[in-house]
């Protein structure tokens, strides 16, 4: 069974054996084409760049009221840049102020991270945004190293100490081809106190592992020990860490865990290309994964080097993630929105991330939209159930909406029986110059024996964003949308599909 926004299918679910849900899916309907149509096919709720180009978000800081989001940007498609600053008092909205950090010559700034230094620990005041950054020592990538800014204007502008605070050893002394590609992977710095030991924590993506520092002052850092997650030559190749996480939450039945989160390339072994993470414990030296194998925060193409930050209102248990909804296998390319709008990347819609505790034991990740997204929308409809042995017709008729429903079944034994399965397939949205080659369709389990699922799905202009019951499923996907993709129809096959508590909120 599937739903579809008409022309082209995208959002699918099948299962094995009796399952019912066959598909679900969105598509659109036919426009001309891209050279035919000027006008805008900017984001309408997700952060785009004024111009150029938007890569990495580097972790929000709250000052001034208001949070704060800086991310990658250069000029050039996939080319050096610096860090720009955005703000937003409601995580949907943003306004942009330009570089924070602005591209130097021949010295590109990357992923790092931020903290307000209360204490003045580092000695730049109490007050003091501390931003630590990767940059490549001389312009040499295997000398990769960690350099610390400074801001005293509430992180509006910073100045740079000269020599790196986090030295890359390895890139100096590397021989052999093995160390040479470890050394060209010291990267991402993620900055965090912890309180209980009075320190300065630092986690940073190696080629296989993660490292981990701790320091009084933010200048001396100490280097502790490494997590690594393939232990022996059987445990699966997840690839490099990209934007490692370390933080400690509070899960829905009142123990605490931390969880280790990376961005990582798992293509090679049919696992996500996203956000994988551990639950465990620090001790000061070393993270201690409860278990090697990871978990996964999304399962499309388009969620990566995704950041998360504490809810203010309950730090413990409630963090923010937003992501960039891209992936390095097809990022260095020319997207419509360049063509049209001057610009390429836009950022997911910023989530609320929760940890449950699950059946089997283990404690999970499972995120949401923001509340302030459903608020922001301009409308709100209640659509009237729809029963579905065919083809169904939704009232829908807008560009970037929220369509949030329940679809029950009792059988189906046909078409797209392939496990218990949700995917999205994008590949119908590829237009002529614009092609996301074999990237196409993401999947992610479901249960085999559900009846029912509650999805809700974010349609803008050039993404597709789908939260399958509370959030512990996700995909995120890139889609190549047109002016007139306006549609949505609800399809079945194999047995009768009923979609009941239809919400569409249109932006």
């Amino acid at each position: 069974m599937m739903i579809r926004p008409t022309r082209r299918d995208l959002l699918r679910t099948s299962g094995c054996g009796a399952l019912a849900l066959t598909g679900a899916l969105l598509s659109t309907t036919t426009s001309p084409a891209l050279a035919e149509e000027p006008a805008s096919l900017r984001a309408r709720f997700h952060l785009t760049p004024p111009r150029g180009w938007l890569c990495d978000p580097q972790r929000p800081i709250l000052a001034g009221g208001t949070t704060q989001l800086y991310y990658l940007h250069s000029e050039q498609n996939s080319g050096d840049g610096g860090w720009d600053r955005a703000s937003t008092a409601d995580l949907v909205t943003f306004e942009h102020h330009g570089d924070a950090i602005p591209l130097r010559p021949d010295f590109p700034v990357w992923s790092g991270s931020l903290v307000i230094d209360e204490e003045d620990t580092a000695g730049f005041g109490a007050g003091a945004v501390i931003a630590l950054a990767t940059q490549p020592t001389g312009g040499v990538r295997r000398q990769q190293e960690q350099y610390l800014y400074w801001s005293l204007d509430g992180g509006a502008s910073f100045t740079q100490l000269d020599d790196p605070v986090i030295v890359n050893e390895d890139g100096r002394e590397a021989e052999t081809p093995a160390e040479v590609e470890n050394a060209e992977w010291f990267r991402d710095p993620k900055v965090h106190w912890n309180a209980a030991r009075g320190e300065w924590v630092c986690v940073i993506g190696r080629h296989r592992y993660a490292a981990f520092y701790t320091s009084a002052d933010l200048r001396t850092w100490t280097l502790r020990r490494n997590f690594d997650y393939r232990l022996t030559p059987q445990d699966p190749d997840l690839g490099g860490i990209e934007c490692p996480d370390l933080f400690e939450m509070t899960a829905d039945d009142g123990t605490t865990h931390w969880v280790l989160g990376a961005s990582m390339d798992a293509y090679g072994v049919g696992l996500p290309m996203t956000y994988a993470y551990w639950t465990g414990t620090w001790d000061g030296e070393q993270f201690l994964a409860d278990s090697l194998t990871p978990q996964w925060l999304d399962h499309g193409w388009d969620w990566y080097a995704a950041v998360t930050w504490p809810a203010p209102e309950d730090p413990a248990r409630l963090r923010y993630a937003i992501g960039w909804m891209n992936n390095w296998k097809y990022a260095n390319r020319d997207v419509p929105t360049d063509l049209s709008d001057g610009y390429n990347g836009q950022f997911s819609v910023v989530r609320e991330l929760r940890l449950r505790r699950e059946a089997d034991g283990r404690c999970a990740l499972v995120s949401t939209p923001v509340p302030a997204l459903a608020a922001a929308a301009r409308t709100v409809r209640t659509l009237p159930d729809v029963t579905a042995d065919g083809a169904a017709v939704l009232d829908v008729d807008a560009r970037a909406y929220e369509l949030e429903l329940d679809l029950t079944w009792e059988e189906a034994t046909n078409v797209g029986v392939i496990d218990g399965r949700v995917y999205v397939d994008r590949g119908p949205s590829d237009l002529e110059g614009y092609s996301f080659g074999e990237f196409r369709r993401a999947e992610a389990p479901i249960d085999p024996a559900a009846r029912v699922v509650h999805l809700r799905i974010l349609v803008d202009t050039q993404s597709v964003e789908v939260f399958v019951d509370d959030g512990y499923t996700v995909l995120s996907q890139q889609v190549h949308l047109l002016h007139g993709d306006t549609g949505a129809s609800l399809y079945a096959d194999g047995g009768p599909l009923h979609a009941t508590s239809i919400t569409l909120r249109e932006h």
